[in-house]
């Protein structure tokens, strides 16, 4: 019989702590569809996951860096926010244990990586999951990105961590399928960059594997690519995840227009 591979994710994390707090920077609800997906998110999983790996666009290091601290503070890395939001608290353990698993798994992979016994957990991390599991009782370990972004890379990383979607591990990639600033900012995008790359994005996770990531890797040709992503930390998380699918196909399971952009999840298996 094959082996039960837990659900492997692709979300979007919105903008700094936007779930929690009245958002002025724009329409009020401009953030409540994707609150209420994400909040409901947990229905659609098998069970309810063991450990969550994540992948925060907000980690970067010269080698991958695995958060090893047993009881992760918060930081409060977003700014020119309301006071209450920096006084927000997410008390997820981290697990030691799992950390030192995921190097192994790495360094058998021929992929360096060190623990990381003082990082907590940044706003990519605890605000999603603040709102997807908000008891706080489910352990996290995050990963960070390697600086250099290299997509073919982190898929690698994905693919070396497939094995924990056995252990009913939930591995989460943070960030957003367009992240190009100065379109948000304006609220407006004028020559629909976020909906050309968002349907070949689409196209290309629920693509044959393969052909997936080759594709994924080479994102930057994309049409509109590079105006959705003019630097790419935010979608790299996904391309760990559409490593760790294996030969899952994938799909997408949610979608909004958020200050003008057109955002999507994805998921595989």
């Amino acid at each position: 019989m094959p082996t039960h591979l837990f659900p492997t994710i692709y979300i979007p994390h919105g903008g700094g702590p936007c779930f929690f707090m009245e958002w002025t920077r724009g329409p009020a609800d401009t953030w409540d569809r994707m609150k209420h997906w994400l909040q409901n998110l947990h229905k659609s999983l098998p069970s309810k996951p063991s450990a969550i790996v994540i992948i925060s666009a907000h980690w970067e290091e010269n080698v991958i860096k695995i958060n090893s601290q047993p009881s992760p503070q918060l930081y409060f890395d977003y700014y020119g926010f309301p006071p209450h939001t920096y006084e927000l608290t997410y008390p997820a353990p981290g697990s030691p244990e799992l950390a030192k698993q995921i190097q192994s798994l790495l360094t058998s992979a021929d992929i360096k990586s060190e623990l990381d016994p003082d990082h907590g957990y940044d706003h990519g991390t605890f605000v999603p999951l603040k709102v997807m599991f908000p008891d706080a009782d489910i352990p996290v370990v995050q990963v960070s990105l390697q600086c250099q972004l290299d997509p073919a890379f982190h898929i690698q990383v994905g693919a070396a961590l497939k094995s924990l979607r056995e252990q009913n591990i939930l591995i989460l990639g943070s960030g957003m399928s367009f992240h190009n600033m100065e379109i948000l900012r304006h609220g407006q995008d004028i020559n629909n960059h976020s909906k050309t790359f968002d349907h070949w994005l689409t196209r290309t996770c629920s693509s044959l594997p393969l052909e997936r990531n080759k594709n994924l890797a080479q994102w930057s040709h994309a049409p509109s690519g590079k105006h959705s992503h003019p630097r790419e930390e935010h979608l790299l998380p996904l391309m760990v995840v559409a490593g760790s699918a294996g030969e899952d196909q994938g799909k997408k399971i949610f979608g909004d227009n958020v200050m003008g952009a057109d955002v999507s999840a994805y998921q595989f298996g």
